[in-house]
């Protein structure tokens, strides 16, 4: 069987990319005049000063990542025989092999789906990462039962398309069928 290859949407990484700068911006306002922004509900200089400090670090991060996603010409996501190699979003970890995928559950926070991709051995992908990155897979690991998620806001396909390709792929490949 032949790879499936899904790009990644260079126009969803540029909306990403300019949501995430305009954070930083109104993070930035927070930090240099936080008294411009007390009002009845964030009466305390200091919490508005700490939110834009919040602010700037993790949107910077997911400006940088922007950045960086905008001259990666690497798929997005490929599916083949041994897994799913993930290269969409902040937290991919690469390689997630067919034989260590329990299930596939899809999960949606706000208006945002995505994919959960259970495994019977999640340290195997948490050892994987470092720093930020490993942080983010513990706090998924967490929340979800696992580190590992797969979401369509930087690929060129909507999620329904993503979540039809994950599952019939997992229930050929993991069923034994070539």
């Amino acid at each position: 069987m032949d790879a499936i290859e899904i790009k990644l949407s260079k126009n969803k990484i540029m909306l990403l990319l300019a949501g995430s700068l305009m954070f930083v911006i109104l993070g930035i306002c927070f930090i240099i005049n936080p008294e411009e922004f007390v009002t009845s509900v964030y009466r305390y200089k200091a919490s508005i000063f700490i939110v834009g400090t919040l602010s700037v670090i993790f949107f910077g991060a997911c400006a940088f990542y922007g950045i960086k996603k905008l001259f990666d010409n690497a798929s997005g996501l490929i599916i083949n025989q041994d897994g799913i190699v993930d290269n969409s979003n902040g937290t991919s970890i690469g390689l997630i092999k067919w034989t260590d995928i329990l299930s596939i559950q899809t999960k949606q926070v706000a208006s945002t789906k995505f994919l959960l991709v259970l495994v019977n051995d999640p340290d195997k992908y948490l050892n994987r990462a470092t720093g930020f990155k490993k942080k983010l897979l513990q706090a998924n690991m967490r929340y979800y039962g696992t580190p590992l998620s797969i979401t369509s806001s930087s690929l060129k396909c909507d999620f329904d398309d993503l979540e039809k390709i994950v599952r019939s792929s997992h229930e050929k490949f993991s069923n034994g069928k070539l």
